[in-house]
Formats: C-alpha cells, structure tokens, sequence
C-alpha cells in the first residue's frame, strides 16, 4: 500500500466526496494526464480539427448567407464537419470514462499503485460495452428530458453511475445498469446532490477558461456597436474568437475527468452502504501484514 493511499471502499458524505476528488486528482494527475493523453490522444486531436473546422465553416455562413441560402455552398461541408465533431466528441468520452475508471480501478486492486498494463487492457476489452452504454444512456436520458423533465432528471444519476458499475462489478451492459439501479435505492438523493454539486463546481472552474472568450466577445461587441454594424453577426465572430471557442470548449472536455473521478466515489459509497465491500475487506486482511 502507498503511503498516500486513498481508499474508496468506504462510505463518504457529499463533502468528503468532494474533498477526496481533488485529492486523488491532486495526487495522481501526472500519471492520470499521461494515461489520458496516451489513449485519447489522437482522437482528441480530431476533435479540436473537426470543431476549428466547424468554427470556421460557420463563420463563413455568416460571412455569405445569401452563397449559401441560394446555393448550399458549405450545406454538406457543415453536415460533415458536425458529424465528424459529434462522433469524435463521442469516441473521446467513451476512451475518457474508460481510462479514468480502469486508472482508479487498477489503483484499487493494487492499493495505490496504477499498472498501466491493466488500464490499457481494460480499456480494450470494455470498449464496446462502453460505447453501448454511453449511447444507451444518452438515448434514454434525452429522451425522458423532453417527454417530461422529471423522468429524465431521474434517470440521468442511474446512467451517470452505470459506467462505474460496468468497470468495478466487471458486469455486462444490461446488469451493469440493473446493478447501479439497484444500488441507488433508497439512496438517489443523495447521489443526485453530490453529482449536482461536482457538475456546478467543473462547470464554474471552467468559466476560467471562457473567461477571455467572453472579454474579447465583449470588447468586440462594444467596437462594432460604436463602428454601427452591430447587427452584422459576422463582424462578432473572426478568428480570434474561435480560437478562445476552441480552447474553452476543450478544457471543459478535460474538465469533466474530474465528474468522473466523483462518480468513482459516489459509486463506492453507495457499494458500501449497501453491500459493505470495504468493511468485510478489512476484516478479512485482518493478520495479513502485507496488506497494511
């Protein structure tokens, strides 16, 4: 066991959830950025290729909106550019979940110590259920949002925690969602606050990053009301601001690791409360010196 090791299996209140988040995160980003760059890294490329693409696709619009009303000019261009992003953005955040859930995994297993052998065959062998599942999961959710606002909120926190069953119980997609629905009995509030909060505080760590977006968006505005062509959207956007876009818009694609760093512990914590995994840990490495 490291000498800093955190132990997930045990139960957490939404505060120490947090706490325990950014101290892992704080304790092993090297490693986990390595990992994560490592695996998502050409993907993630194509991602920040295909929303520059995009930017300046649109800007063009903008530019010539009469070209493209009468002709379609860049119709099909957008169409693929969008496609490209959309399932690049969706490749990403399956290889994401994977390697930050087999990462926390393997620290698991091996009490604070990350093989990357493991991680990187974990990745491989889950990729399809994982794919299956993010899609499933954004279906159903997607779905319930706009049938009714209530059934979609509910099932966003059984979805949200779904992959971390799929990686630690080692279950299949179906039981892997039956599993986490069954654990969320009884204790859904509880897992929907601390998802909330996590989600609100990536999303106000990210507001960092937008900010020289806005500054510019803002300063542009003022020059081109005091110029007269504020109704002209395409003197708004240029690209500087697609630039800011670009690299806004990716640190929150990295930021969102840390939601899934607190889905590890929600997803234990609930493991614990119900099934007491951590606890008959310890009494069963009860006498074993190697194991403290």
């Amino acid at each position: 066991m490291t000498e800093n090791y955190i132990r997930f299996k045990k139960q957490r209140e939404v505060g120490e959830i947090i706490t325990d988040t950014f101290r892992f995160l704080r304790e092993n980003y090297r490693l986990l950025l390595k990992m994560i760059f490592r695996v998502t890294g050409p993907v993630f490329l194509i991602v920040l290729l295909a929303l520059a693409y995009y930017s300046y696709l649109t800007i063009d619009t903008l530019e010539n909106p009469l070209l493209f009303i009468n002709t379609g000019q860049n119709m099909t261009m957008i169409a693929v550019a969008f496609l490209v992003l959309l399932f690049s953005l969706l490749v990403f955040y399956v290889l994401l979940y994977e390697t930050i859930l087999h990462f926390i995994h393997s620290y698991v297993l091996n009490q604070g110590i990350i093989k990357e052998t493991q991680v990187l065959e974990g990745i491989k062998s889950d990729f399809g259920s994982m794919l299956g599942l993010l899609l499933l999961g954004s279906m159903i959710t997607g779905f319930g949002l706009m049938l009714c606002l209530l059934p979609g909120i509910y099932l966003w926190v059984p979805f949200a925690l779904a992959p971390a069953s799929l990686v630690f119980a080692r279950l299949p997609l179906l039981d892997a969602i039956n599993h986490t629905f069954s654990l969320l009995k009884d204790h859904w509030w509880i897992s929907f606050f601390s998802l909330v909060v996590m989600v609100l505080l990536v999303y106000i760590i990210g507001l960092i990053f937008q900010a020289p977006m806005l500054i510019y968006f803002f300063f542009k505005s003022l020059t081109s009301a005091q110029a007269g062509s504020v109704a002209d959207p395409s003197t708004m956007l240029d690209w500087v601001y697609v630039v800011f876009n670009v690299i806004s818009s990716l640190a929150q694609y990295l930021l969102s690791s840390i939601v899934i760093i607190a889905i590890a512990f929600i997803y234990y914590n609930l493991d614990e409360k119900k099934n007491f995994t951590g606890s008959y840990e310890i009494i069963s490495n009860l006498g074993s010196p190697d194991k403290h």
